[in-house]
């Protein structure tokens, strides 16, 4: 039977409106967030019950694990401080880890994109890799990244808003066509990441909100399916959606990319003259 309608716009609703309730509590709570994900580490032998082929394997270790071990433990470490063992997850690889990660992600869905045909969708995704505002180091201005050192310790990245725009459309368009039971479910975890930053007016928590709204989401779908009976989205799967959505995303990108790189000759102008 489909679902009707009206379950997807309540389901959807609180769904999304959990989601920021968990970044908000993750976010202030930085130690209960640190133990929170090593803990979830626990549930691996649940997740072959839900986890099939390589994509969603890679996709589950390649965003619990980084969640739990460098964003969880390099938060502590940079906010507090701390000596010992703990100067290890205060040094640049944390910062310019994540950056990876985050390319990794994208890059696993590319791939998954091209493998299944949606070159146009898969192309942009290369974009979004390409363009992800850089991490410069020691050297940090304001399209770096960082770990706060004021409370609660915020991982901050100053991304532009039209890139987390073309990040959003792009990723929907992949899980539309990758799997469009889960179009809606993942439509809740975008528009969550998108929404918390405006909420609480602070654009260089949008990387922030995506990592705990993809790693609780993730967390979800690798231990149980809660998500087919309540907003099971495969009824409206169409592969004609699926490429023109993708044409339009490559569409979006391209100019973006040109912009991308005319903004950084400028800005590299810019310091050449202050120097």
């Amino acid at each position: 039977m489909d679902i009707p309608i009206w379950q997807y716009v309540v389901s959807m609703t609180v769904y999304i409106v959990l989601l920021m309730l968990v970044v908000e509590l993750m976010r202030k709570k930085y130690k209960f967030a640190a133990v929170f994900w090593l803990l979830s580490l626990l549930t691996f032998p649940l997740w072959s019950t839900q986890l099939e082929g390589w994509f969603r394997w890679v996709k589950t270790l390649s965003v619990l694990l980084p969640t739990a071990l460098v964003v969880g433990l390099g938060r502590i470490a940079f906010y507090e401080q701390r000596t010992g063992w703990w100067k290890a997850f205060r040094k640049d690889w944390v910062l310019w880890f994540l950056y990876g990660i985050l390319g990794l992600n994208i890059l696993e869905a590319s791939i998954k994109d091209i493998a299944l045909g949606n070159y146009f969708n898969g192309i942009a995704g290369f974009i979004l890799i390409i363009t992800i505002p850089l991490y410069k180091g020691k050297n940090l201005k304001r399209n770096g990244w960082k770990i706060s050192k004021d409370k609660p310790g915020d991982l901050i990245a100053y991304t532009d808003p039209m890139w987390n725009f073309l990040y959003t459309t792009w990723n929907i368009a992949f899980v539309f066509g990758e799997n469009p039971g889960f179009a809606a479910s993942s439509l809740c975890i975008l528009l969550a990441a998108e929404l918390y930053p405006v909420i609480k007016r602070r654009p260089e928590l949008y990387v922030t909100a995506r990592v705990y709204t993809l790693a609780i989401h993730i967390l979800i779908r690798s231990t149980y399916d809660i998500f087919t009976p309540l907003m099971d989205s495969s009824r409206f799967a169409n592969p004609a959606v699926v490429y023109y959505w993708g044409l339009i995303n490559l569409t979006l990108h391209v100019p973006y990319l040109f912009w991308y790189f005319y903004k950084q000759r400028k800005e590299n102008s810019v310091q050449l003259e202050a120097a």
